[in-house]
């Protein structure tokens, strides 16, 4: 609220609890999720393969000013590249289409651990285990016949066991960014580290169709942590290479890639909604305040995109609509809502 009393907003978005805040964020995404399946689910296998489904798990630390509550902790920041106080949210977001459509089905602001006697809070590789499984398991009964999810995710998430999970549980697919400390046994019987990827030469390049300029290499190797692992090699003109890592598959690299990079609309939406909503200016002084904020922004956010994706009818891709919302919002004011 920019004229208003500044303790308003907090006493609305705290009259909810927590459990209610999050339930609603899954029943919104789900219906809207499973609303979009229904439209594709019964087509051909060409047209349901123009509508890819791409699961990202990611977090954010939110800034909190003023008197710290149970859920402030230690965090890393990815804008200011350092750690600082703040409250860590953790995500699980599903892109429809290559971007065209955001919708988040689940989250959580994780406590960190507590200082004195009581049991080690969930860590946030398993508080996006539970989210995936709970969240796969409401929108399977609905619709049977989902294809498995095809997870993306970065470097944290590559624990093996987790990896194992979503194959066995949900017969899906965890692809994450490589680590430079990592092992490989090589067909060949060499063995090679996470930074040999990166900086060698002599890998099976190949050029890209869709990026002018970039170059792929798909690998396959052994892990002693992983198993049989794929390993896809990208080096983008212009920018430092980096690897993708997944237990072995036929899915091409390509793919892989495409998916990968469905990865990035869910910093440009999250960062917006940041601008938009005010997060560091709204200091809520209870927990459920909190939870309320994050979570409405989410909702805010998904009927946004969607409206948006309905009245411009694919003609703005989502790189303008982005840069729209972020000039205009900066000349409005409340005047204006009146």
């Amino acid at each position: 609220m920019r004229h208003g009393h500044k303790n308003v907003p907090g006493s609305i978005l705290g009259a909810l609890p927590k459990r209610k805040w999050v339930t609603r964020l899954q029943r919104l995404g789900q219906d809207l999720w499973v609303r979009r399946w229904r439209q594709v689910g019964a087509k051909s296998p060409g047209t349901r393969s123009r509508w890819p489904w791409t699961w990202v798990g990611d977090d954010s630390l939110f800034k909190k000013y003023g008197r710290q509550l149970g859920l402030v902790g230690a965090g890393w920041s990815g804008q200011e590249h350092r750690v600082r106080l703040g409250l860590d949210g953790v995500r699980l977001i599903v892109v429809i289409g290559e971007g065209k459509l955001v919708v988040p089905v689940d989250f959580a602001v994780r406590r960190p651990n507590p200082a004195g006697p009581g049991g080690p809070c969930r860590a946030k590789l398993t508080w996006l285990q539970v989210m995936l499984d709970r969240t796969w398991a409401a929108v399977h009964r609905r619709c049977r016949r989902l294809p498995p999810p095809l997870v993306m995710a970065e470097s944290w998430c590559g624990d093996s066991g987790w990896r194992r999970h979503v194959a066995t549980c949900q017969q899906g697919l965890l692809v994450v960014e490589g680590k430079t400390s990592d092992v490989f046994h090589w067909p060949d019987g060499r063995q090679i580290k996470g930074q040999n990827l990166l900086t060698d030469a002599d890998w099976p390049w190949r050029a890209s169709g869709q990026v002018p300029g970039l170059r792929d290499a798909r690998l396959t190797a052994t892990s002693p942590t992983y198993g049989r692992v794929t390993v896809v090699l990208v080096d983008p003109p212009g920018r430092d290479r980096y690897d993708l890592r997944c237990r072995e598959t036929t899915i091409s690299a390509p793919r892989l890639l495409r998916a990968w990079r469905r990865r990035s609309w869910i910093e440009q939406g999250f960062r917006t909604l940041k601008h938009l909503l005010a997060t560091e200016a709204c200091q809520m002084q209870t927990e459920a305040g909190y939870d309320g904020h994050l979570v409405l922004r989410l909702m805010a956010g998904l009927v946004l995109l969607d409206t948006a994706r309905v009245v411009f009818k694919g003609r703005v891709t989502m790189e303008e609509l982005v840069f729209s919302v972020k000039h205009h919002w900066r000349f409005l004011e409340s005047e204006m809502l009146e």
